[in-house]
């Protein structure tokens, strides 16, 4: 009988152990460095995505191979992947491999993004971060500024440096927004 409540009790005290939170996963440690390294991945990003640079793969060499760029309307929440993928990734940012595409034919012609108020968070494998979209010259006009959402996303370190692992655009409100150069109606 002494046995059975032995055992009992260590399979008891086995599974608390399991489920402390003590036992739980570990934020890695992130060094100066690296949020440095961060920051200016998400530096260069502002700078790809408006300059259509090397045929839009300064663009997606940013992200991990199998990285994402997407679209929500609301933080926190999934969206929609618009991009996977490096030919995929060039390609949203104007260019691929038949070069740069004539930018007025591109959606948000003609604005610059700013990006401010980047908070970078640890995780288990990376790090997560948040930061806001001030989008300069929306509707062609370049005094006409505008807060369009923010940036969700995704690093992991790879052994080219800090990568997207995953970019969402948020942008509440999207479809009531002055947008992409065109009015509201």
């Amino acid at each position: 009988m002494r046995i059975r409540n032995l055992t009992g009790a260590i399979g008891l005290g086995l599974a608390v152990m399991c489920l402390s939170p003590a036992n739980a996963a570990e934020p890695m440690a992130l060094t100066a460095l690296d949020y440095i390294e961060i920051q200016q991945l998400s530096a260069r990003y502002s700078f790809a995505i408006d300059h259509c640079t090397n045929s839009g793969y300064d663009y997606a060499d940013l992200y991990t191979e199998d990285g994402e760029f997407g679209i929500s309307e609301e933080w926190g929440k999934p969206g929609r992947v618009l991009a996977k993928g490096r030919d995929a990734l060039a390609n949203a940012a104007g260019g691929g491999p038949g070069g740069c595409r004539d930018p007025k034919t591109m959606l948000g012609y003609g604005i610059t993004h700013v990006l401010v108020d980047l908070v970078i968070t640890p995780t288990e494998t990376g790090a997560v971060g948040r930061c806001k979209l001030i989008a300069v010259g929306v509707g062609g006009n370049p005094t006409t500024v505008e807060q369009q959402g923010g940036y969700e996303d995704v690093y992991v370190k790879t052994d080219k440096g800090w990568r997207f692992k995953r970019r969402f655009h948020v942008f509440p409100n999207m479809a009531e927004s002055v947008q992409f150069g065109k009015k509201k109606s």
